[in-house]
């Protein structure tokens, strides 16, 4: 991998990436990466439009302090206005335009078309290598402002993604972020999930008539959950298997984990414990989320 890297950036309010290069080089992978950074991202905004888009985001106060736009060919027929565009967002005040570049060899990018079985879009009805030489020499000039250059020939996506992650992310930026859902087998298995765990083997509030209307977010009910020995053993079984995969796939470059715990109808065991594994694992530094998808449907099973 080849990386260049120009001048460090400055204090701004506002932070503005242009990602930009060879078709095929990666960029669909650097803007999601971006995405999950926190970045409000546009694909294929035509470059005389970025400085009014920039004045918009100015006037909305401080919801949007980092943007990201990607420019390709696919709006060749306004290519040339980007480096009028840049010039532009140089010169604005507490404002940081920042260009990263894609690029790879020839035959890489040859390759990747054929296993898409996609065409070039500038290589028409010809083979793609004739796109990309043309390509090439049309973002010659681009490609020499850019602040970083990534050569992605040797990158797996993974790679790519954890490049722009550790350029871009803010020292107290999670990128990883678990989801523990709650939900009703009598409603289906949501299709989300990365992992499913059944609780229904535990003793069931639903069967004891004054805490049948309530929900787990009721602390009778999560009291009543979680004294029975079954329960604390499952607890502590499903914590240390969490603990060991968790970090695995965060490695792995997953951004968010949606572990789904399912009783009977949403109501009371499921939502018990998913607010007790959103605790554990706040405590663990990981950002946690909890939903309980079913508790207002649960009506007659817990």
């Amino acid at each position: 991998m080849v990386e260049k890297e120009n001048q460090p950036v400055r204090a701004t309010d506002m932070e503005i990436v242009i990602i930009t290069g060879m078709s095929g080089a990666g960029k669909t992978v650097a803007v999601h990466s971006l995405e999950d950074l926190g970045y409000f991202c546009v694909d294929n905004l035509p470059p005389a439009l970025i400085p009014k888009f920039v004045d918009l985001i100015k006037n909305s106060g401080d919801k949007m302090k980092k943007v990201a736009f990607v420019i390709d060919l696919r709006g060749r027929d306004f290519f040339d206005e980007l480096f009028e565009t840049i010039d532009y967002l140089s010169g604005e005040a507490k404002v940081t335009p920042q260009i990263v570049f894609l690029d790879a060899k020839d035959s890489a990018l040859v390759r990747r078309y054929k296993e898409t079985r996609r065409s070039h879009p500038l290589s028409g009805d010809g083979p793609p290598l004739e796109g990309i030489k043309l390509e090439r020499q049309m973002l010659d000039e681009l490609k020499g402002q850019a602040q970083l250059i990534v050569d992605t020939t040797e990158l797996k996506p993974l790679a790519l993604r954890e490049k722009i992650i550790e350029r871009f992310a803010s020292p107290d930026k999670q990128v990883f972020s678990v989801q523990v859902m709650s939900f009703g087998y009598k409603h289906g298995i949501p299709i989300d999930a990365d992992l499913v765990f059944d609780v229904r083997f535990l003793p069931n509030p639903h069967y004891i008539d004054h805490m049948r209307p309530k929900t787990g977010l009721d602390k009778e009910v999560s009291d009543y959950v979680l004294k029975w020995a079954e329960t604390q053993q499952f607890n502590d079984k499903l914590h240390d298997l969490l603990t060991y995969i968790l970090p695995h796939y965060k490695r792995e470059g997953k951004s968010q984990l949606v572990v789904a715990i399912g009783c009977t109808g949403g109501k009371h065991r499921s939502v018990t414990l998913a607010e007790f594994f959103m605790k554990k694992l706040t405590d663990q530094g990981y950002m946690t989320y909890v939903t309980h998808r079913d508790v207002e449907k649960g009506k007659r099973e817990g």
